[in-house]
């Protein structure tokens, strides 16, 4: 019997020889590499570790250069106190390292700041070495993985010198977690945070966390669902996120909070929350004060007010400008900051809810304390498969506008779907403003360039949770991974940052990451064309965002149904924002108002975004609205079949754990697919009165299937 048990042990493992693997250590995998060649090499050049310094930042490099480095080379690299050879990694500040401090280094890091970093091959007591250096310990840090990256991506690392440093000062992650555990727009199980245990257990998947986060330069994290509940800020909590930030500190990861406007009310006894109230301001000013004493580097607040129902200023007759500046007086003597989000609509239906941020918020530029930055979606809906550019981006150069991206696929297919973003977030950091003239991009005005403000963070609403993958979707940790990247460098390629995770997260075989990462690059596109296409948006399932359901209307507000959007009748689809109709182009500077403005120059992406289009009209292909419309929801089918093709071809580069979970969720994304082209056209051919064309499945179900469809308790809700 046990000869059997092992035959069929060896017989699996010739079938599937590379081992399990559950995804939980991410992008951070030190396996010892397969090239022979390579690791020669590697192994040559490196023979040594030396990182001298005592803080916990500078340990936290030290501990991940040596198991990194142990790892990827197959031996153990041992910790020297002198150099005797060639080969020794020296890591350190001028000023925790004399042997740093005496390469005469100090003019090449003057400009890389406080978490910039250099890495060079050079001489150090007349051996060849290979430095990492940096102004401040937590740049070593950042640098240490810098390095591994060149490792575990297989680059020529005999002759450094390059230098790196953030084009974007707070690097942060929004988590909408709420203190129960659940989390808003999460698809990968329950909160890390477990406020229960804490302060008392800390979970090694906070350091982990932690990890890897440095590991790709984000620097903050705000602990809370925007959806604020005001007992985080009391001292119950406080002590519990004050766990949190000891644990995260030695990585650079800042802890930030939400602020609940209504928290004077609601935990401090007052009758009022006006933010021009005495003793609002004077007890937001002593709350502050408490959570400093508990987290001596707090970030600082994020606040959603006045929207979706959330109290806010406006409640009081004042402004956003009114309400940000309180809590960044509050913050500001200890160095903290306010993120404002601009996501806002009120009670009152607009005439069109694209148009609403900029109203409220342009006549305020200028007006904001210097520690506020004004959080704007990369949209001016809400986080869509595609959206045009966010029209505020440009218009107020006197105050600092963050960007927020959403990395947990809210509108993009929940925890199902492989949808790599980054093709998107560069879509939006590339889109010219021309507020300046030409050049004038998104990525200038985020990063501060444009207009020269030294205050700059971007921000991306998260998707981690408890599942043992930390994101659900295996796939999903990719748009983590390229959120850090773009944060840190927005002129990374989205092909570039793509082929670094597929190489630090499966293999460096070109016969795996060519292919995949082509499929990578077209994810994006895919899912746009059979949710989406052209231009359309907001025709998600009702609440949960699952599934298609353009038909929805009658609801309590327009602007939450699906028909306010889309606005097809007899004549045509799409909604009109040119002077003919709600004239929200005008928001944007002329140069692309005239762009957009214009049905025959406006991108065909953004085509029903800005214009009500007759269903006899005449595409960039040569067919006829309705027609392209119907074989660009059949391209996203195939698009998806594709993807499972492209899967099916790389099952020998591939442990079988991650092999078959990837290969389940494209099945079920597949069926997906299917689900919204036929729901859509089913639902667009009761006005378009015109026959699916030739090249485009027939749909298998009635219209009146589809309608009933009712999805029970989807997650994130």
């Amino acid at each position: 019997m046990q000869k059997l048990c092992f035959l069929l042990v060896c017989l699996l493992w010739l079938i599937h020889p590379l081992q399990a693997d559950d995804g939980y250590r991410l992008w951070q995998r030190y396996d010892r590499m397969q090239d022979a060649a390579k690791l020669q090499q590697y192994q040559q050049t490196v023979t040594g570790l030396w990182v001298e310094g005592t803080s916990p930042t500078l340990i936290a490099a030290k501990k991940e250069l040596s198991n990194g480095l142990s790892g990827l080379l197959g031996k153990e690299v041992p910790e020297v106190k002198q150099l005797t050879q060639n080969g020794t990694v020296i890591a350190g500040t001028p000023a925790s390292s004399s042997l740093i401090s005496s390469l005469n280094i100090s003019e090449k890091l003057k400009s890389l700041g406080e978490e910039g970093y250099l890495l060079l091959t050079t001489n150090a007591n007349g051996r060849k070495s290979t430095v990492i250096a940096a102004n401040t310990d937590i740049g070593v840090l950042y640098g240490s993985f810098h390095f591994l990256r060149l490792l575990q991506t297989q680059q020529d690392i005999s002759n450094l010198s390059l230098s790196s440093a953030p084009k974007v000062k707070h690097r942060v992650l929004n988590h909408w977690d709420n203190l129960d555990r659940t989390v808003e727009r999460g698809y990968s199980g329950f909160s890390l945070w477990d406020w229960h245990r804490l302060p008392d257990y800390i979970d090694q998947r906070y350091i982990d966390y932690a990890r890897a986060n440095a590991s790709i330069g984000i620097n903050g994290t705000v602990l809370t669902n925007v959806n604020a509940n005001a007992l985080v800020l009391t001292k119950d909590y406080l002590v519990k996120v004050a766990a949190l930030a000891d644990a995260f500190r030695p990585y650079g990861l800042k802890v930030y909070l939400t602020a609940r406007f209504s928290a004077p009310i609601e935990i401090g006894g007052l009758k009022t929350a006006d933010p021009l109230d005495p003793a609002v301001q004077a007890w937001w000013k002593k709350k502050a004060e408490e959570i400093y004493s508990y987290v001596p580097d707090f970030g600082g607040f994020l606040v959603k007010a006045n929207s979706e129902g959330q109290p806010g200023p406006q409640n009081y007759g004042r402004n956003h400008a009114d309400g940000a500046n309180m809590l960044a007086d509050a913050v500001g003597p200890k160095g903290g900051i306010v993120m404002w989000r601009a996501f806002v609509y009120d009670d009152k239906e607009p005439d069109d809810r694209a148009k609403q941020a900029y109203n409220e918020f342009k006549p305020l530029d200028g007006t904001f304390r210097k520690n506020v930055l004004v959080q704007v979606k990369n949209g001016a809906i809400d986080f869509q498969p595609r959206e045009p550019f966010h029209p505020l981006f440009g218009a107020m150069p006197k105050t600092p506008l963050m960007m927020e991206f959403q990395i947990t696929q809210e509108y993009l297919g929940q925890g199902t779907t492989l949808a790599y973003l980054s093709p998107m977030y560069k879509e939006t950091l590339e889109a010219d403003t021309y507020a300046k003239g030409k050049g004038s991009t998104v990525a200038k005005v985020v990063d501060g360039t444009l207009d020269n403000h030294q205050l700059t963070g971007v921000a991306g609403v998260a998707n981690i949770g408890t599942d043992r993958n930390w994101t659900g979707h295996l796939f999903g940790q990719s748009n983590w991974y390229a959120f850090g990247r773009l944060a840190w460098n927005h002129t990374l390629s989205s092909e570039e940052i793509a082929d670094e995770w597929l190489r630090m997260t499966f293999t460096g075989n070109p016969a795996f990451v060519n292919p995949v990462k082509d499929m990578m690059l077209a994810s994006h596109e895919t899912v746009v064309n059979y949710m989406t296409p052209l231009g359309l948006h907001h025709i998600m399932g009702w609440s949960h965002h699952y599934g298609p359901s353009p038909w929805i209307k009658d609801k309590h507000r327009a602007d939450w149904t699906s028909v306010y959007y889309h606005r097809a009748d007899e004549k045509g689809i799409g909604f009109d924002r040119t002077k003919t109709g709600s004239n929200a182009v005008a928001q944007y500077f002329p140069p692309v108002e005239k762009q957009f403005a214009s049905l025959k120059n406006c991108p065909e992406k953004y085509l029903l975004w800005f214009h009500h289009v007759s269903w006899d009209f005449k595409t960039n292909s040569g067919r006829k609205l309705w027609d392209e419309l119907c074989l660009r929801y059949q391209a996203g089918v195939d698009g998806v079949r594709q993807m499972q093709k492209t899967w099916a071809t790389v099952e020998d580069h591939v442990d079988a754990e991650r092999f078959e979970h990837t290969k389940s969720l494209l099945r079920i994304q597949e069926k997906e697919a299917v689900w919204w082209r036929d729901a859509c056209l089913l639902y667009f051919q009761t006005f378009s009165k015109r026959p699916i064309p030739q090249g485009v499945e027939q749909p298998a179900h009635t219209l009146d299937y589809y309608m009933k469809l009712d999805p029970k308790f989807v997650p994130g809700i």
